[in-house]
């Protein structure tokens, strides 16, 4: 379980991963070993699971996000999962219990690249019934 101050910390590398322990220390009126403990207590228990950076895709070149459910066969939905998770394009995967067995996000230059990771990368992959892709527009909140 965490604490409130465990949450403060969270919220604060939530906001910025960059910031510095003795930074956090200053604005939570802390001893930076204070802090340093509890987020390397957060890691070791879990809760932080990894530290990562947000990336502006247009800017390095993958101007079509897409989201795309896909439906597969019962028996082989977790293989179909690990498959996807090992495509480059991929920025996430995850098995669902909504509309679509799996949920994932494809980072692709323009329509066309697109088009050939559905059809020819994750189309082809054995026991997919179907894919779903739906256009990102704007992402308004990460």
């Amino acid at each position: 379980m965490v604490d409130e101050l465990d949450l403060k910390i969270i919220r604060m590398l939530e906001e910025d991963g960059s910031i510095s322990f003795t930074e956090m220390a200053r604005k939570l009126k802390l001893n930076e070993s204070t802090v340093r403990k509890r987020v390397l207590s957060l890691k070791e228990k879990k809760v932080i699971r990894k530290f990562s950076i947000v990336i502006d895709p247009a800017k390095i070149g993958f101007s079509t996000i897409a989201v795309v459910g896909i439906d597969a066969a019962p028996d082989k939905l977790l293989e179909i999962a690990q498959k996807l998770a090992e495509l480059p394009e991929t920025r996430y995967v995850a098995t669902s219990a909504g509309d679509h067995m799996i949920m994932t996000e494809i980072w692709a230059s323009d329509g066309r690249e697109l088009s050939q990771i559905l059809s020819k990368k994750i189309g082809m992959i054995e026991g997919v019934k179907k894919v779903c892709p739906a256009i990102v527009l704007e992402k308004i909140k990460e």
